[in-house]
């Protein structure tokens, strides 16, 4: 049975973590099924919206299943593990359609790194975060080093990581972490990915480039794609190409 669901709400996605019994903690099948959804999710253009969402209450994801890494060699651990995550995380945080995710109960160590990948996040007033790796001997692996950083202020992420400390929906909201705090998240958060589909796809995909650029999420990459997007729409790319294909000089106006 799969322990995670791509569901579409007309031209809103969901991808729903589905291990209640482990508090929705990941394990490898799910990061390799969320790894094909996001593939998914960029191919489809009607798509305008994304929540990343969870069964129950209690915890919309308590990290990394232990089991599932324990018994891993340093390298497999390393190479396999850790990188893989970090991967799939990373093409979650660049999809060109805004993300949202909805948390309720516990979001710990890689359900955090899973939440913080996303553009924005609603969550409940009885949520708490934190990044417990260091009650296992281990460290944050799927950006909760980096990323956060860039999210929260240094004493509060040191509280989590150095100090073992729950944040609060409310002190978290305070830092500008959590766009809303709400007793119906999904609720919510849906109806954000409603108003988002209301306006320009082409403008909302942009705007994400160019802020994710300034705050260096990929920016080499962003960079050369907002460049590539401007040249496309240039009569020199239309005139390079028809001498390409003519097999003659180019003569090109700069326009």
């Amino acid at each position: 049975m799969s322990q995670l669901h791509l569901i579409y709400h007309d031209n809103i996605a969901e991808i729903k973590l589905d291990n209640p019994a482990k508090l929705n903690a990941f394990t490898v099948p799910m990061l390799e099924q969320m790894a094909s959804y996001l593939e998914q999710i960029e191919n489809d253009q009607k798509l305008r919206a994304l929540l990343v969402t969870a069964t129950g209450d209690r915890a919309f994801c308590a990290g990394a299943d232990i089991a599932e890494w324990a018994d891993l060699t340093p390298a497999q651990f390393a190479r396999h593990w850790v990188r893989n995550g970090h991967r799939i995380f990373d093409r979650l945080a660049r999809l060109n359609l805004p993300t949202i995710a909805v948390i309720e109960g516990a979001c710990f160590g890689g359900g955090l790194e899973l939440a913080t990948a996303c553009d924005i996040r609603v969550m409940s007033s009885k949520a708490s975060l934190a990044l417990p790796e260091a009650r296992v001997g281990v460290v944050p692996g799927w950006s909760g080093s980096q990323r956060l950083a860039r999210l929260l202020p240094e004493a509060m992420l040191k509280e989590m990581a150095l100090f073992g400390r729950r944040l609060t929906a409310e002190r978290a909201h305070q830092a500008g972490f959590v766009a809303e705090i709400s007793e119906t998240a999904f609720d919510t958060a849906f109806e954000m990915a409603q108003a988002v589909s209301a306006l320009s796809p082409r403008s909302v995909e942009i705007n994400k480039w160019m802020i994710h650029a300034g705050v260096g999420e990929d920016s080499g990459a962003l960079i050369e794609a907002l460049g590539s997007a401007a040249i496309a729409a240039s009569d020199d790319i239309k005139e390079g190409i028809a001498a390409f294909r003519g097999k003659r000089p180019a003569h090109f106006s700069g326009d």
